[in-house]
């Protein structure tokens, strides 16, 4: 009697944590679908995501139920209560069918977004070029102004002095090399320059010229957008990959499960109306 009761209970428990894993899987999904945006490719991109992500849990709430199933019927040669293996199965066939189309339609989004994304990086970068550009014809403009030549030229003197003083006082120099909020690059400046005093010459007359300060930038921008581009690409081809390949795996062992099952099912009722006509 022990033993029946253990196997009624591993039944009941089995068919009731499957149905509560595939129900919330259900719930999942619907709550997913609001805002509903079907023309939106990230939507779409986002959804197929989370699906996938989820996938397995109705998968592994199928096994449970028709372990439930199973075990009722070792115990009584009969499955007891309602019977959900043949909605199980048609759910299970229309999971298959449904990541088997997230598969082709997940990778065709991803990589329209993601060419979309390399455009607006490139156009981006193309408008902050243009700006650059018109600020250096506008520093040109200016610098042709005596008034303001003097004043940038006084304002190199005040620089230059205040480095000078810098490297002359041993402790100072220290203190601004371990000094954390000083940027690494006026760190090395300074590295340079006590070994070497026109390095601090030759820096002062590259940040004066608005040339070179115009091409430092605009090498900065470009590398920044080889960088954008690398990341934009190397996310969408492991999106593509990840959702892509899980949502096909996904798609063969639903359809199999439903299919196979219901083929089984098929063939077991036929069984059952020959013998009662015999």
């Amino acid at each position: 009697m022990n033993n029946n009761f253990a196997a009624v209970t591993a039944a009941r428990t089995l068919k009731v944590v499957g149905i509560i894993l595939i129900l919330s899987f259900l719930l999942d999904f619907v709550i997913l679908l609001f805002p509903f945006q079907p023309t939106n490719r990230l939507w779409q991109i986002e959804l197929a995501t989370a699906l996938v992500d989820r996938g397995i849990v109705p998968l592994v709430g199928l096994a449970m139920l028709f372990g439930g199933y199973w075990a009722d019927t070792v115990n009584d040669g009969r499955p007891s209560g309602i019977d959900l293996r043949f909605p199980g199965l048609v759910l299970s066939c229309i999971l298959g069918l449904m990541f088997l189309l997230i598969f082709p339609l997940h990778l065709n989004n991803v990589r329209q977004a993601s060419v979309q994304r390399v455009e607006q990086i490139n156009k981006d970068a193309e408008q902050a070029e243009t700006q650059l550009q018109n600020q250096l014809s506008q520093v040109q403009a200016q610098l042709s102004n005596e008034q303001i030549k003097v004043e940038l030229e006084k304002q190199k003197n005040q620089v230059k002095a205040q480095f000078s003083e810098l490297l002359k006082d041993e402790q100072k120099y220290q203190q601004a090399l371990n000094n954390p909020n000083l940027p690494p690059a006026v760190k090395d400046l300074l590295k340079k320059a006590k070994g070497n005093p026109q390095e601090l010459d030759k820096f002062i007359a590259q940040q004066s010229d608005p040339e070179q300060v115009a091409k430092q930038r605009l090498q900065k921008i470009r590398q920044d957008k080889e960088e954008a581009e690398k990341q934009a690409k190397e996310r969408a081809w492991k999106s593509g990959l990840r959702i892509g390949m899980s949502s096909l795996l996904l798609s063969i062992g639903y359809i199999i499960i439903g299919w196979a099952g219901l083929r089984t099912m098929g063939a077991a009722q036929g069984n059952v109306r020959k013998a009662t006509a015999r």
